[in-house]
């Protein structure tokens, strides 16, 4: 799963799709679309598309400029590129939205729990992927506690997914995610990744998103920008561990880990 951040404040490389000639932050979709080009020339199978940042600290957006950021660049793919297109949001317009436009794939931080978001899905044929969070990303850093961060992720993941089949969501529609980084210390996020084969107990595909972020900087000391070798080394792990979605900012690099990953076992 590639990332493309449609926005100006990601953590990560979003305000780079900003047209040139704007004061304020406005998507360059010829910009955003050659950037997905890309990463699926290098072997992505997934375009995670986000309108609204959720790194720490990140403040909300209206639905509208949710919108304006997400639909352009969705339907541009839809248009040119073969790929399924995943869209990063909380919001159940922009789910419906999106889901008319052609992505298939919604990645939810918040599992669906917001007003209608859950109705939405339902009606579509989208799949979607159920993030465990604890707090909300202004303040997710801020305070949290875990008695056993696992188990907790865990019980929460699964209560979610009964959730989703009640309202008639079927199992082979959902994805989820342990939330690395999403109200969690490092040795939480680190507790997870070596626990990450508990997850499929849940007899699901699991995502795990640990590009660039912050537990790779605590143990490495690198900016964001040179998080690349940490990146791949957790992405190794999470393979190891029965991750089936590797979502990266550095497809090409990802996907040669993946192949040679996936080589070992098939020899």
């Amino acid at each position: 799963m590639g990332v493309l951040n449609v926005t100006p404040d990601s953590f990560s490389d979003g305000s780079e799709l900003s047209q040139s000639d704007s004061s304020a932050f406005a998507i360059d979709v010829p910009k955003a679309l050659r950037r997905a080009e890309a990463m699926v020339a290098a072997g992505a199978s997934i375009i995670d598309v986000g309108g609204e940042s959720t790194r720490p600290g990140a403040d909300a957006v209206s639905v509208d400029e949710e919108l304006t950021r997400v639909i352009p660049v969705v339907e541009a793919l839809r248009r040119n590129i073969d790929v399924c297109i995943s869209v990063d949001t909380s919001t159940a317009q922009v789910m419906r939205e999106a889901i008319a436009a052609g992505a298939e794939l919604i990645n939810d931080v918040r599992s669906l729990s917001c007003p209608e978001a859950l109705q939405v899905v339902a009606e579509s044929s989208a799949a979607v992927c159920l993030m465990h969070m604890q707090g909300q990303p202004r303040t997710m850093q801020k305070s949290f506690h875990y008695d056993d961060v696992v188990a907790e992720v865990y019980a929460f993941l699964d209560s979610r997914v009964e959730r989703c089949i009640e309202s008639g969501i079927t199992r082979e529609r959902l994805v989820v995610d342990p939330g690395f980084g999403f109200g969690k210390s490092v040795q939480h996020n680190f507790r997870l990744l070596r626990d990450l084969e508990r997850f499929r107990e849940l007899g699901l595909p699991v995502l795990a998103g640990l590009s660039r972020k912050s537990m790779i900087g605590a143990v490495t000391g690198r900016p964001v920008e040179a998080r690349l070798a940490g990146s791949l080394g957790a992405a190794a792990l999470a393979l190891a561990r029965g991750a089936s979605v590797i979502r990266t900012h550095d497809v090409a690099a990802t996907i040669d880990l993946i192949r040679v990953h996936c080589a070992c076992w098939e020899a």
